[in-house]
């Protein structure tokens, strides 16, 4: 009787243990399905959204923008921190064409390269100590050799070390927005902390073609040469293009490759067509076909889906009355000329636009205060707002000045 009672114990308790184990490997599964990584649901979604637009990208992030307005049209993991490689020189070229645009830098100046510019190794054209050459020429071994003598030759010419240089390139970062990118050095050479994203690197190569679209003197051309000038004489240096897309994509202007073994392949493409222009950018391809390849897919869907709609004939602004000051009216213009992308083609006679000018506006009166808004809507909804700005400033009326338009008034 006493051996029966605890048989039948074991047996309830052997039942008991297993249900325990049950519950726990069932509650551990559902625990696991709950914590998998987010980034599962993410590429997931991410794959829908890529097959819905029949983009299918093997490189990890990309992203594509519309260069007039800065309006994204596809992206996948853009905001992603990532070492850029040379791609790193499109901050350098703004940042010379910048120097350029102020007057402190000219075409035809002449740099002095360093010891420190020309022991660059990577990507170079091989310039010697001591050796000079033109601004010019320099911006060409920078656009098309992807040269980092190049650049450190540039950098050290315009602020006297790169590491200065470097600090303004952060600086025009900060300053665009490009909010994940953090530079330690102008030539995209990998170091611990130098990254970027696909979007910022779109920002910045907006900044650069929309500003200087003067850069696609240089990176349009496939072949050149240089002359390197040394205590060994005059030697010819061919330059060959490294974005191979302006050879491959008819519409191609630009811009800017880099790999490195850290980084992978990398491009920031440029392209123009019909007056429209994209650009594309691939981060950490596995190949330098891959990266060229999905540029193009990027690129083409843009110009399958996007629409443009620019206004060229904005309403006159009429003349703007203010009150209390020296003049009673203020030379007014619009901020900018309205832009807007659609993702497909519309009947632009149907964009509506008003224009509204704010009431009772008084001086004094700075240059560039907003005095109305023009608002442009489709299909009923809003699809931007320039705002009206004066053309100069107003000085608020003295006593003197008021007793003067009384008088004008009264006598004439």
């Amino acid at each position: 009787m006493h051996m029966v009672g605890r048989l039948s114990y074991n047996k309830i308790f052997r039942q008991m243990l297993v249900l325990i184990v049950a519950i726990i490997m069932a509650t551990s599964s559902i625990m696991f399905a709950m914590s998998a990584p987010f980034c599962v649901v993410a590429k997931e979604e991410q794959s829908e959204k890529e097959a819905k637009q029949g983009i299918n990208l093997e490189s990890p992030s990309a992203i594509l923008m519309e260069a007039s307005t800065g309006q994204v049209i596809f992206e996948k993991d853009a905001d992603k921190p990532m070492p850029p490689a040379s791609v790193t020189k499109i901050m350098t070229l703004l940042l010379i064409f910048d120097a350029i645009g102020e007057g402190k830098l000219s075409l035809e100046d002449e740099v002095t390269v360093s010891e420190n510019a020309a022991s660059m190794g990577g990507s170079q054209v091989f310039l010697e100590p001591g050796e000079k050459q033109t601004v010019n020429t320099m911006i060409k071994c920078i656009s098309m050799a992807s040269a980092n003598d190049a650049c450190v030759a540039m950098a050290e010419h315009i602020c006297g070390t790169e590491e200065a240089f470097v600090v303004k390139m952060n600086e025009m970062a900060k300053g665009l927005g490009m909010n994940n990118t953090h530079f330690i050095n102008t030539c995209g050479l990998d170091v611990e902390g130098h990254l970027t994203t696909a979007k910022d690197i779109a920002i910045m190569s907006r900044e650069l073609i929309t500003k200087y679209p003067q850069i696609r003197d240089y990176s349009m051309v496939w072949m050149d040469t240089m002359t390197h000038s040394t205590r060994k004489g005059d030697t010819e240096f061919g330059l060959t293009n490294t974005n191979k897309l302006i050879k491959q994509y008819e519409w191609a202007t630009g811009l800017k490759t880099g790999s490195t073994s850290k980084a992978g392949c990398c491009l920031s493409a440029t392209a123009k067509k019909d007056g429209v222009e994209l650009i594309a950018v691939i981060l950490a391809a596995p190949n330098s076909k891959t990266r060229f390849a999905e540029a193009i897919s990027l690129l083409n869907y843009g110009y399958s889906v996007c629409d443009i709609y620019m206004d060229d004939a904005m309403p006159q602004i009429p003349q703007v009355m203010i009150n209390k000051g020296k003049n009673d009216s203020v030379r007014a213009e619009y901020s900018k000329t309205f832009s807007y992308m659609f993702m497909d083609k519309v009947d632009h006679s149907t964009i509506n636009k008003e224009l509204k000018m704010y009431d009772n506006i008084t001086a004094p009166i700075e240059k560039g205060d907003v005095l109305g808004q023009l608002t442009y809507t489709y299909d009923g909804e809003t699809i931007g707002v320039i705002d009206v700005i004066a053309s100069e400033g107003v000085e608020k009326a003295t006593y003197w000045n008021t007793l003067n338009k009384m008088l004008d008034k009264l006598l004439f």
